[in-house]
Protein backbone atom coordinates (compact mmCIF):
# COMPACT_ATOMS: atom_id res chain seq x y z
CA UNK A 1 0.00 0.00 0.00
CA UNK A 2 1.36 3.41 -0.99
CA UNK A 3 1.64 5.77 1.97
CA UNK A 4 0.32 9.32 2.00
CA UNK A 5 3.21 11.77 1.61
CA UNK A 6 3.67 15.22 3.14
CA UNK A 7 6.44 17.75 2.72
CA UNK A 8 6.45 18.19 6.51
CA UNK A 9 4.97 16.41 9.51
CA UNK A 10 4.74 18.54 12.65
CA UNK A 11 4.48 16.45 15.82
CA UNK A 12 2.81 18.48 18.56
CA UNK A 13 0.08 21.11 18.29
CA UNK A 14 1.05 23.61 20.97
CA UNK A 15 2.12 27.17 20.12
CA UNK A 16 5.41 26.05 18.53
CA UNK A 17 3.98 23.24 16.42
CA UNK A 18 0.85 25.08 15.35
CA UNK A 19 2.88 28.15 14.37
CA UNK A 20 5.35 26.04 12.38
CA UNK A 21 2.50 24.31 10.56
CA UNK A 22 0.88 27.65 9.76
CA UNK A 23 4.08 29.14 8.35
CA UNK A 24 4.78 26.09 6.20
CA UNK A 25 1.21 25.81 4.88
CA UNK A 26 1.22 29.50 3.98
CA UNK A 27 4.12 28.77 1.63
CA UNK A 28 2.07 26.19 -0.23
CA UNK A 29 3.82 23.13 1.22
CA UNK A 30 1.85 20.08 2.31
CA UNK A 31 1.96 19.69 6.09
CA UNK A 32 0.40 17.32 8.61
CA UNK A 33 -0.13 18.65 12.14
CA UNK A 34 -0.29 15.70 14.54
CA UNK A 35 -1.34 16.39 18.12
CA UNK A 36 -2.34 14.35 21.14
CA UNK A 37 -5.91 14.61 22.42
CA UNK A 38 -6.74 16.27 25.71
CA UNK A 39 -3.39 18.01 26.19
CA UNK A 40 -3.40 21.20 28.26
CA UNK A 41 -0.14 22.53 29.65
CA UNK A 42 0.10 24.17 33.10
CA UNK A 43 0.86 27.78 32.24
CA UNK A 44 0.22 31.26 33.60
CA UNK A 45 -0.77 32.25 30.07
CA UNK A 46 1.12 35.56 29.81
CA UNK A 47 1.97 36.87 26.35
CA UNK A 48 3.77 40.18 25.78
CA UNK A 49 2.80 42.79 23.17
CA UNK A 50 5.47 41.59 20.76
CA UNK A 51 3.84 38.14 20.62
CA UNK A 52 0.45 39.68 19.94
CA UNK A 53 1.96 41.89 17.23
CA UNK A 54 4.33 39.42 15.55
CA UNK A 55 1.95 36.46 15.47
CA UNK A 56 -1.39 38.15 14.82
CA UNK A 57 -3.10 37.18 18.07
CA UNK A 58 -6.65 38.60 18.05
CA UNK A 59 -8.00 40.53 21.01
CA UNK A 60 -10.81 38.01 21.47
CA UNK A 61 -8.26 35.48 22.80
CA UNK A 62 -7.03 37.85 25.52
CA UNK A 63 -9.05 36.85 28.59
CA UNK A 64 -7.38 39.45 30.83
CA UNK A 65 -5.02 42.40 30.45
CA UNK A 66 -2.42 42.84 33.17
CA UNK A 67 -1.57 46.47 33.88
CA UNK A 68 0.57 45.75 36.92
CA UNK A 69 2.93 43.09 38.25
CA UNK A 70 3.21 42.70 42.02
CA UNK A 71 6.44 41.18 43.37
CA UNK A 72 6.01 39.68 46.87
CA UNK A 73 9.00 38.92 49.06
CA UNK A 74 9.48 36.24 51.76
CA UNK A 75 8.59 38.82 54.45
CA UNK A 76 5.52 39.93 52.45
CA UNK A 77 7.04 43.14 51.12
CA UNK A 78 5.03 44.05 48.03
CA UNK A 79 6.44 45.96 45.07
CA UNK A 80 4.01 46.99 42.34
CA UNK A 81 5.47 47.51 38.87
CA UNK A 82 2.97 49.32 36.68
CA UNK A 83 3.03 48.74 32.95
CA UNK A 84 3.11 52.04 31.13
CA UNK A 85 1.70 52.48 27.62
CA UNK A 86 0.58 48.89 27.21
CA UNK A 87 -0.39 45.64 28.89
CA UNK A 88 0.57 42.00 29.18
CA UNK A 89 -2.10 39.75 27.71
CA UNK A 90 -3.34 36.65 29.51
CA UNK A 91 -4.73 33.71 27.55
CA UNK A 92 -6.46 30.47 28.44
CA UNK A 93 -4.20 27.81 26.95
CA UNK A 94 -7.05 25.47 26.09
CA UNK A 95 -8.70 28.11 23.88
CA UNK A 96 -5.45 29.70 22.71
CA UNK A 97 -3.77 26.50 21.52
CA UNK A 98 -6.89 25.30 19.74
CA UNK A 99 -7.19 28.64 17.93
CA UNK A 100 -3.58 28.31 16.75
CA UNK A 101 -4.20 24.76 15.50
CA UNK A 102 -7.36 25.82 13.71
CA UNK A 103 -5.52 28.72 12.07
CA UNK A 104 -2.99 26.21 10.75
CA UNK A 105 -5.83 24.14 9.28
CA UNK A 106 -7.38 27.19 7.65
CA UNK A 107 -4.01 27.96 6.06
CA UNK A 108 -3.94 24.49 4.51
CA UNK A 109 -2.44 22.16 7.11
CA UNK A 110 -4.04 18.74 7.64
CA UNK A 111 -4.97 18.15 11.30
CA UNK A 112 -4.97 14.72 12.89
CA UNK A 113 -5.16 13.58 16.49
CA UNK A 114 -2.83 10.82 17.56
CA UNK A 115 0.26 9.75 19.49
CA UNK A 116 3.63 9.77 17.74
CA UNK A 117 5.44 6.43 17.97
CA UNK A 118 8.59 6.41 15.85
CA UNK A 119 10.32 7.32 12.60
CA UNK A 120 11.33 4.58 10.19
CA UNK A 121 12.94 4.86 6.75
CA UNK A 122 11.78 3.46 3.43
CA UNK A 123 14.08 2.09 0.73
CA UNK A 124 15.01 5.53 -0.61
CA UNK A 125 15.68 6.92 2.87
CA UNK A 126 12.52 8.98 3.16
CA UNK A 127 11.12 9.25 6.70
CA UNK A 128 8.05 7.24 7.63
CA UNK A 129 6.25 8.75 10.63
CA UNK A 130 4.28 6.14 12.56
CA UNK A 131 1.57 7.12 15.03
CA UNK A 132 -1.50 5.81 16.86
CA UNK A 133 -4.68 7.66 15.86
CA UNK A 134 -7.09 8.63 18.63
CA UNK A 135 -10.59 7.47 17.85
CA UNK A 136 -12.99 10.39 17.54
CA UNK A 137 -10.55 12.65 19.36
CA UNK A 138 -10.71 10.55 22.51
CA UNK A 139 -7.81 8.99 24.43
CA UNK A 140 -8.51 5.49 23.17
CA UNK A 141 -5.93 4.46 20.57
CA UNK A 142 -6.66 2.89 17.21
CA UNK A 143 -4.50 0.86 14.86
CA UNK A 144 -1.07 2.18 13.90
CA UNK A 145 -1.02 4.61 10.99
CA UNK A 146 1.90 5.93 8.93
CA UNK A 147 2.74 8.74 6.50
CA UNK A 148 5.88 9.65 4.56
CA UNK A 149 7.56 12.99 5.20
CA UNK A 150 10.45 14.90 3.68
CA UNK A 151 10.96 16.69 7.00
CA UNK A 152 9.70 16.42 10.59
CA UNK A 153 9.38 19.13 13.23
CA UNK A 154 9.33 17.77 16.77
CA UNK A 155 7.25 20.14 18.87
CA UNK A 156 5.95 17.52 21.27
CA UNK A 157 6.87 19.07 24.60
CA UNK A 158 9.61 18.99 27.20
CA UNK A 159 9.84 15.20 27.18
CA UNK A 160 9.76 15.04 23.42
CA UNK A 161 9.66 11.53 22.01
CA UNK A 162 10.87 12.87 18.67
CA UNK A 163 13.90 14.39 20.40
CA UNK A 164 14.59 11.24 22.43
CA UNK A 165 14.70 9.13 19.28
CA UNK A 166 16.39 11.51 16.87
CA UNK A 167 18.55 14.09 18.71
CA UNK A 168 21.71 12.78 20.36
CA UNK A 169 21.86 15.38 23.16
CA UNK A 170 18.17 15.15 24.15
CA UNK A 171 19.05 13.31 27.39
CA UNK A 172 20.96 16.35 28.65
CA UNK A 173 17.92 18.54 29.27
CA UNK A 174 17.11 19.61 32.86
CA UNK A 175 13.62 20.44 34.06
CA UNK A 176 11.58 22.55 36.40
CA UNK A 177 8.38 20.72 37.29
CA UNK A 178 5.41 23.07 37.14
CA UNK A 179 1.99 22.64 38.72
CA UNK A 180 -1.01 24.96 38.73
CA UNK A 181 -4.66 25.03 39.59
CA UNK A 182 -7.29 26.83 37.58
CA UNK A 183 -9.74 28.31 40.08
CA UNK A 184 -12.77 30.54 39.93
CA UNK A 185 -11.88 34.19 40.36
CA UNK A 186 -13.23 35.80 43.54
CA UNK A 187 -16.11 38.23 43.48
CA UNK A 188 -15.29 41.93 42.91
CA UNK A 189 -14.14 43.65 46.08
CA UNK A 190 -11.92 40.83 47.28
CA UNK A 191 -9.14 42.56 49.27
CA UNK A 192 -6.28 40.49 47.80
CA UNK A 193 -7.39 40.21 44.19
CA UNK A 194 -7.06 42.59 41.26
CA UNK A 195 -8.19 41.25 37.84
CA UNK A 196 -5.63 43.49 36.12
CA UNK A 197 -2.61 42.46 38.23
CA UNK A 198 -0.23 39.49 38.10
CA UNK A 199 1.17 38.49 41.51
CA UNK A 200 4.56 36.77 41.74
CA UNK A 201 5.65 35.22 45.06
CA UNK A 202 9.36 34.85 45.80
CA UNK A 203 9.64 32.74 48.95
CA UNK A 204 11.13 29.37 49.81
CA UNK A 205 7.86 27.97 51.18
CA UNK A 206 6.32 28.40 47.72
CA UNK A 207 9.37 27.24 45.75
CA UNK A 208 12.98 26.61 46.81
CA UNK A 209 14.36 27.59 43.39
CA UNK A 210 11.60 29.21 41.32
CA UNK A 211 8.52 31.29 42.19
CA UNK A 212 4.77 31.08 42.65
CA UNK A 213 2.22 32.93 40.56
CA UNK A 214 -1.34 34.19 40.75
CA UNK A 215 -2.42 35.27 37.27
CA UNK A 216 -5.90 36.52 36.30
CA UNK A 217 -7.75 34.76 33.47
CA UNK A 218 -10.99 36.71 33.42
CA UNK A 219 -13.56 34.56 35.20
CA UNK A 220 -10.83 32.18 36.36
CA UNK A 221 -7.26 32.36 37.66
CA UNK A 222 -4.06 30.34 37.32
CA UNK A 223 -2.36 29.73 40.67
CA UNK A 224 0.78 27.64 40.70
CA UNK A 225 4.47 27.12 41.28
CA UNK A 226 7.43 25.12 40.04
CA UNK A 227 10.68 23.57 41.22
CA UNK A 228 13.54 21.40 40.02
CA UNK A 229 13.57 19.72 43.45
CA UNK A 230 11.75 16.42 42.92
CA UNK A 231 11.21 16.04 46.67
CA UNK A 232 9.37 19.35 46.96
CA UNK A 233 5.56 19.05 47.03
CA UNK A 234 4.20 21.42 44.42
CA UNK A 235 0.60 20.62 45.37
CA UNK A 236 1.20 21.46 49.03
CA UNK A 237 3.07 24.62 48.03
CA UNK A 238 0.19 25.70 45.79
CA UNK A 239 -2.23 25.16 48.67
CA UNK A 240 0.02 27.36 50.80
CA UNK A 241 0.14 29.96 48.04
CA UNK A 242 -3.65 30.01 47.78
CA UNK A 243 -3.86 30.47 51.53
CA UNK A 244 -1.30 33.28 51.49
CA UNK A 245 -3.13 34.98 48.61
CA UNK A 246 -6.55 34.69 50.29
CA UNK A 247 -7.81 32.29 47.62
CA UNK A 248 -8.12 29.06 49.60
CA UNK A 249 -11.92 29.02 49.40
CA UNK A 250 -12.19 29.63 45.65
CA UNK A 251 -13.59 26.70 43.67
CA UNK A 252 -10.95 24.56 41.92
CA UNK A 253 -11.82 23.84 38.29
CA UNK A 254 -8.86 21.68 37.26
CA UNK A 255 -5.30 20.77 38.23
CA UNK A 256 -2.38 20.29 35.82
CA UNK A 257 1.32 19.53 36.01
CA UNK A 258 4.15 19.11 33.56
CA UNK A 259 7.95 19.43 33.21
CA UNK A 260 9.37 22.68 31.83
CA UNK A 261 12.92 22.71 30.37
CA UNK A 262 15.54 24.91 31.99
CA UNK A 263 17.93 25.48 29.11
CA UNK A 264 17.95 25.29 25.28
CA UNK A 265 19.42 22.06 23.94
CA UNK A 266 22.84 22.49 22.30
CA UNK A 267 21.57 20.80 19.12
CA UNK A 268 18.07 20.93 17.65
CA UNK A 269 18.37 18.83 14.50
CA UNK A 270 19.61 15.42 13.40
CA UNK A 271 21.48 16.73 10.36
CA UNK A 272 19.09 14.94 8.06
CA UNK A 273 15.37 15.72 8.25
CA UNK A 274 14.31 16.41 11.87
CA UNK A 275 14.37 19.69 13.81
CA UNK A 276 12.90 20.63 17.19
CA UNK A 277 10.81 23.60 18.33
CA UNK A 278 9.24 24.92 21.53
CA UNK A 279 9.66 23.03 24.81
CA UNK A 280 11.15 20.12 22.87
CA UNK A 281 14.15 22.34 22.09
CA UNK A 282 14.29 23.76 25.62
CA UNK A 283 13.25 27.33 24.88
CA UNK A 284 11.62 28.39 28.14
CA UNK A 285 13.15 31.52 29.64
CA UNK A 286 15.06 30.97 32.90
CA UNK A 287 13.98 32.99 35.95
CA UNK A 288 10.63 33.96 34.42
CA UNK A 289 9.56 30.55 33.07
CA UNK A 290 8.05 32.36 30.11
CA UNK A 291 7.46 30.01 27.22
CA UNK A 292 4.61 31.11 24.95
CA UNK A 293 6.42 33.84 23.05
CA UNK A 294 9.57 31.74 22.70
CA UNK A 295 7.53 28.76 21.52
CA UNK A 296 5.87 30.89 18.85
CA UNK A 297 9.24 32.28 17.78
CA UNK A 298 10.88 28.84 17.85
CA UNK A 299 8.10 27.43 15.70
CA UNK A 300 8.64 30.15 13.13
CA UNK A 301 12.43 29.64 13.09
CA UNK A 302 11.93 25.88 12.69
CA UNK A 303 9.52 26.45 9.80
CA UNK A 304 11.97 28.79 8.07
CA UNK A 305 14.77 26.23 8.43
CA UNK A 306 12.64 23.41 7.04
CA UNK A 307 11.43 25.52 4.14
CA UNK A 308 15.04 26.36 3.28
CA UNK A 309 15.96 22.69 3.43
CA UNK A 310 13.07 21.77 1.13
CA UNK A 311 14.04 24.55 -1.28
CA UNK A 312 17.74 23.71 -1.47
CA UNK A 313 17.85 20.03 -0.56
CA UNK A 314 20.62 20.86 1.93
CA UNK A 315 20.00 19.34 5.38
CA UNK A 316 22.50 21.79 6.88
CA UNK A 317 19.75 24.40 6.65
CA UNK A 318 18.02 22.78 9.64
CA UNK A 319 20.75 24.07 11.95
CA UNK A 320 19.52 27.57 11.13
CA UNK A 321 16.57 27.13 13.50
CA UNK A 322 18.77 27.09 16.60
CA UNK A 323 21.38 29.49 15.22
CA UNK A 324 18.81 32.16 14.37
CA UNK A 325 16.87 31.71 17.61
CA UNK A 326 19.97 32.03 19.78
CA UNK A 327 21.22 35.02 17.80
CA UNK A 328 17.94 36.74 18.61
CA UNK A 329 17.35 35.54 22.19
CA UNK A 330 20.42 33.71 23.49
CA UNK A 331 21.81 36.66 25.44
CA UNK A 332 18.52 37.12 27.29
CA UNK A 333 18.49 33.43 28.24
CA UNK A 334 22.07 33.64 29.50
CA UNK A 335 21.37 36.67 31.69
CA UNK A 336 18.13 35.23 33.07
CA UNK A 337 19.90 31.97 33.87
CA UNK A 338 22.46 33.82 35.98
CA UNK A 339 19.67 35.78 37.69
CA UNK A 340 17.77 32.61 38.61
CA UNK A 341 20.80 30.77 39.93
CA UNK A 342 21.84 33.65 42.16
CA UNK A 343 18.73 35.48 43.35
CA UNK A 344 16.45 32.44 43.79
CA UNK A 345 18.90 30.48 45.95
CA UNK A 346 17.75 31.68 49.40
CA UNK A 347 15.06 33.79 51.04
CA UNK A 348 17.69 36.35 52.03
CA UNK A 349 18.58 36.84 48.37
CA UNK A 350 14.93 36.78 47.30
CA UNK A 351 14.28 39.59 49.76
CA UNK A 352 17.03 41.66 48.18
CA UNK A 353 15.83 40.80 44.69
CA UNK A 354 12.36 42.17 45.43
CA UNK A 355 14.01 45.23 46.98
CA UNK A 356 15.91 45.84 43.73
CA UNK A 357 12.59 45.75 41.90
CA UNK A 358 11.56 48.95 43.70
CA UNK A 359 14.09 50.84 41.61
CA UNK A 360 12.53 52.78 38.72
CA UNK A 361 15.53 52.22 36.44
CA UNK A 362 15.25 48.48 36.97
CA UNK A 363 11.50 48.56 36.34
CA UNK A 364 11.82 50.57 33.14
CA UNK A 365 14.60 48.52 31.60
CA UNK A 366 13.05 45.21 32.67
CA UNK A 367 9.69 45.97 31.09
CA UNK A 368 11.20 47.49 27.96
CA UNK A 369 13.08 44.22 27.48
CA UNK A 370 10.13 41.99 28.41
CA UNK A 371 7.55 43.75 26.28
CA UNK A 372 9.75 43.89 23.19
CA UNK A 373 11.86 40.73 23.73
CA UNK A 374 15.13 42.57 23.28
CA UNK A 375 17.69 43.82 25.77
CA UNK A 376 17.10 47.54 25.57
CA UNK A 377 20.11 49.65 24.68
CA UNK A 378 18.50 52.97 25.48
CA UNK A 379 19.45 55.09 28.48
CA UNK A 380 23.04 53.86 28.96
CA UNK A 381 23.39 55.75 32.25
CA UNK A 382 20.48 53.76 33.65
CA UNK A 383 22.49 50.58 33.02
CA UNK A 384 25.44 52.12 34.87
CA UNK A 385 23.25 53.07 37.83
CA UNK A 386 21.75 49.58 37.95
CA UNK A 387 25.21 48.02 37.91
CA UNK A 388 26.28 49.91 41.02
CA UNK A 389 22.96 49.27 42.75
CA UNK A 390 23.34 45.53 42.08
CA UNK A 391 26.85 45.60 43.54
CA UNK A 392 25.48 47.30 46.66
CA UNK A 393 22.85 44.59 47.05
CA UNK A 394 25.34 41.81 46.45
CA UNK A 395 27.61 43.21 49.15
CA UNK A 396 24.71 43.81 51.54
CA UNK A 397 25.26 47.55 51.55
CA UNK A 398 21.80 48.47 50.31
CA UNK A 399 18.78 48.69 52.55
CA UNK A 400 16.16 46.01 52.02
Amino acid sequence: MQLETFDVVVVGGGPAGATAATEIARQGRSVLLLDRAGRIKPCGGAIPPRAIRDFGIPDELIVAKALCARMISPTDVKVDIHIENGYVGLVDREQFDEWLRERARQCGAVRRTGTFERIDRDADGCAIVRYRPHEKGERGEGQEAAVRARAIIGADGARSEVARQQISCAHEVEYVFAYHEIIEAPEPGHPDYDPSRCDVYYRGTISPDFYGWVFPHGKTMSVGTGSADKGFSLRNATAKLREDAGLANCKTIRREGAPIPLKPLRCWDNGRDVVLAGDASGVVAPASGEGIYYALAGGRFAAEAVLEMLRTGDAKALAGARRNFMREHGRVFWILGILQRFWYSSDKRRERFVSICKDKDVQQLTFDSYMNKRLTRRKPMAHVRIFFKDIAHLLGLARV
